[in-house]
């Protein structure tokens, strides 16, 4: 049976004929309401609901185990239609905004050395359904765990641009004003730098915040960190996000992930900056989140100690930049970035958020 959670509401008229057009616009609000079966859809006639149950589903997902932070953070197993499984994460600031973190693939082509994500491999895209209902699966335990889910970041599982496709309607369905109604400035995809990916977003949207993972502005440590930048070089990646700041005059998010003892240097620091010339970026330090068992060249990956982010920053900012740190919210679940594809809970000493 056919999902009706990843068709945007124009096709959702044609598939649901004989049905209609305004009885099909009721059913798009009632998916993006949340409910779990079309006898919740009151709206119709019975007859409807019934004929509409036998000929589709609306939902291919099911919730899963959830492991919850004294942070506030909830993080979300998600078995798919194929029994494959991938993660969403609620995330709440020190104002209690709620924000859906969801993610594109099952698993990850990139291979970050750094992320556990990319430590599983790649077993395949998610479809837009998939991504939808991640949103409303989040957005409903939001309502357990303290309320609204109003802002969404596409930094879960996988590389978005690599499934840019299926998650241009995914958005295009969870900014539908008609439905969802969620704005696109608060929407943030995050990409590790898939350059053509930028500038075809760039040229045909959806106009969504654009987040850069850098890792590093040095090519060959950058290349080494990052498997997929040697089909990506710096120089290529600078020129897209040049081209889509150009096309959507917004400002872009360069994420660096901070390994202590590798990353955090005068001379790194000073590439990031030469690389950030001429953008209009945030520079966002994202102190690494500890996941057993990483390596880099025979060694074991590192939290940076609090002078590295300091000395760091403090660089950046002497050189010009907007700098920002990243909270460590749910590393008690396994839910922080670069940790998910593990459902245990983290045994490790508390940390305090960084500002």
């Amino acid at each position: 049976m056919r999902s009706l959670s990843g068709f945007p509401l124009d096709e959702l008229v044609q598939i649901l004929s004989p049905l209609p057009p305004y009885k099909s616009r009721e059913v798009f609000k009632w998916i993006s309401r949340g409910v779990h079966g079309f006898q919740d859809m009151t709206s119709l006639g019975k007859q409807e609901r019934e004929e509409l149950s036998r000929r589709f589903s609306l939902r291919s997902t099911e919730q899963g185990s959830r492991l919850a932070d004294r942070d506030g953070t909830v993080k979300l197993q998600i078995t798919l239609c194929d029994a494959a499984g991938t993660e969403a994460v609620l995330l709440r600031d020190k104002e209690g905004r709620g924000t859906a973190c969801i993610s594109t693939q099952a698993g990850c082509p990139v291979g970050c050395v750094f992320c556990k994500t990319g430590s599983l491999g790649f077993l395949r895209n998610l479809d837009a359904g998939e991504m939808v209902e991640q949103f409303l699966h989040i957005r409903e335990l939001g309502t357990e765990y303290g309320g609204e889910v109003s802002h969404l970041v596409i930094m879960g599982m996988g590389e978005p641009l690599l499934n840019l496709g299926e998650l241009r309607r995914a958005a295009g369905i969870i900014t539908d004003p008609r439905g969802l109604g969620i704005s696109g400035r608060r929407i943030t995809v995050s990409t590790s730098g898939i350059a053509g990916g930028i500038r075809e977003l760039a040229e045909s949207g959806p106009p969504l915040r654009l987040a850069f993972s850098l890792s590093s502005a040095r090519e060959e440590l950058r290349n080494a960190l990052v498997p997929s930048g040697t089909g990506n070089p710096l120089k290529r990646i600078k020129e897209a996000l040049g081209y889509y700041q150009e096309k959507t005059g917004q400002r872009i998010t360069l994420e660096m992930v901070l390994l202590g003892g590798l990353n955090t240097g005068a001379e790194e620091a000073a590439a990031v900056r030469d690389f950030a010339q001429g953008l209009d970026v945030v520079v966002n330090l994202i102190p690494w989140n500890p996941v057993e068992g990483l390596r880099f060249r025979g060694r074991a990956l590192q939290e940076p100690s609090p002078a590295e982010i300091e000395a760091f920053a403090r660089f950046l900012r002497q050189g010009g930049l907007n700098v920002t740190r990243r909270f460590r919210r749910g590393r008690g679940v396994a839910g922080a970035c670069g940790q998910l594809g593990s459902l245990r809970r983290v045994d490790m000493e508390r940390t305090s958020p960084v500002e």
